[in-house]
């Protein structure tokens, strides 16, 4: 999958906003080219306070935040999926509030690996840097999974 693929996957699974940072988004400079997947049954999602993406797609580093994954090599990126406690657990072998002790061994600059999120596993987010033939499916699975998550979280206004 490359990164078209990717959105194109994620925009199709119906109800979805895909907001690409840039500097007309108002998105900070550092974010720009990343793209953030929200629930969007009404099309207001990037009008709600604290909106939460339910999956991003991330295309560079965060110098002192999140560099583990090494996205400043050329063609690389990571999409990460928001999947939640048992399923993070079931993914990965460990549960996120022991990510801590668990990270120390793992390879967040290894391709096409389903991996705990290097910043945010504690939050039950795994990612994969190029999904390929080995996380391929999977990866669209857990992305419509992650969808429907939102799908069933979502509280309208008023």
């Amino acid at each position: 999958m490359d990164q078209d693929e990717v959105i194109r996957f994620v925009a199709g699974l119906g109800e979805v906003d895909v907001m690409t940072a840039s500097q007309e988004s108002g998105a900070p400079e550092i974010a720009w080219g990343d793209s953030f997947f929200l629930y969007d049954p009404d099309g207001r999602a990037r009008e709600r306070d604290g909106f939460t993406p339910f999956a991003t797609l991330v295309t560079k580093d965060y110098p002192g935040f999140d560099a583990d994954s090494y996205l400043d090599r050329p063609g690389v990126f990571r999409v990460n999926v928001a999947v939640g406690r048992a399923l993070f657990e079931e993914l990965v072998g460990h549960a996120r509030a022991a990510h801590a002790e668990h990270r120390v061994g793992i390879d967040f600059t290894e391709l096409d690996r389903l991996l705990p999120h290097p910043a945010y596993a504690s939050q039950g987010w795994v990612s994969v840097l190029n999904p390929g033939p080995r996380t391929e499916e999977r990866t669209r699975e857990l992305l419509a999974l992650a969808r429907d998550r939102a799908a069933a979280r979502y509280r309208p206004r008023g």
